[in-house]
């Protein structure tokens, strides 16, 4: 959950960003195209979660990126999309970059989306970054940072406005390709933000051809009213999954995937773990061969 922090600039990838990117039992499948030949190419697995590191620090409140890397790393997921990832922030995460060091640690390609960019807190520091990120173990070939409706945790007087920090990558899983996206929705009572920042998340969805898979910390339950154009165009990977917030007795379950028609799911389940405040979520799927 978090606590501090339109149609998307599609234009705004840059070198840097794509300097960023390249650092280093299921059902069958509904859905695969046909071959030459006629018989179905088979579908390919892919393990994905969604995990709110709490910037990582763990239930108890104390800052552990190795007790964060080994909750990931435990995971055994080939893509995991990330929310509340300091870059350089504060001293609340030891000014580290922490997509980067999750990276190095897991051996992972990694995509960091900052919500916030604000300057050094000294002369000769780093920027200071929050946002989300995505790991992936297979190759990234495009990415992202969308922005969508954000009502500033950064300001004392903030009013909506697009703001950066909706990851979109699109990955190779062995010649499949697949767009995912990871978000962190407002997490404020007032449901108007998150409602929005659907709307424009779809319009981003609309736009990109192919499997889509879409994994965040969505700061309420998939029957949310504010939710409900989501399952119009995707389906929940977990409908009968656990509570994932907070991670000890959790009582919400606002950490989800949802997955595009034609993705199978196989498997899904919250993993009980008190590296962050909010549970992982995991989820076996099957992708179908086709174009990006």
């Amino acid at each position: 959950m978090q606590h501090s922090s339109r149609r998307p600039v599609r234009g705004a990838r840059t070198a840097a960003l794509l300097t960023a990117v390249v650092l280093a039992t299921a059902t069958p499948a509904t859905a695969a195209e046909a071959g030459p030949s006629g018989a179905r190419a088979p579908a390919v697995p892919l393990r994905v979660a969604t995990y709110n590191i709490h910037a990582g620090a763990g239930q108890d409140g104390v800052f552990d990126l190795d007790r964060t890397a080994e909750a990931i790393r435990d995971l055994d997921a080939d893509v995991i999309g990330l929310q509340e990832v300091d870059v350089h922030w504060g001293a609340r995460s030891d000014f580290v970059d922490e997509a980067r060091a999750l990276a190095d640690t897991l051996d992972m390609r990694v995509f960091f989306a900052p919500i916030y960019d604000l300057d050094p807190a000294t002369a000769d520091g780093e920027r200071r970054q929050y946002g989300v990120a995505v790991l992936s173990r297979h190759p990234v070939l495009e990415a992202e940072n969308h922005e969508i409706t954000r009502l500033s945790t950064q300001t004392s007087d903030p009013v909506p406005a697009p703001a950066p920090g909706f990851a979109e990558v699109t990955v190779d899983v062995k010649g499949a390709f697949v767009h995912v996206y990871s978000t962190h929705l407002d997490y404020r009572a007032d449901p108007s933000i998150r409602a929005a920042q659907v709307a424009d998340m779809l319009e981003v969805l609309a736009a990109d051809r192919g499997p889509k898979i879409l994994v965040g910390d969505f700061n309420a339950e998939a029957t949310a009213p504010e939710l409900a154009p989501l399952w119009q165009r995707l389906r929940d990977a977990a409908p009968d999954g656990g509570g994932t917030y907070p991670a000890v007795d959790p009582v919400k379950r606002i950490d989800l995937v949802a997955v595009s028609p034609g993705i199978t799911v196989s498997g899904a389940h919250e993993v009980a773990t008190d590296a962050s405040d909010h549970r992982p979520v995991v989820t076996d799927l099957r992708l179908p061969r086709r174009g990006r």
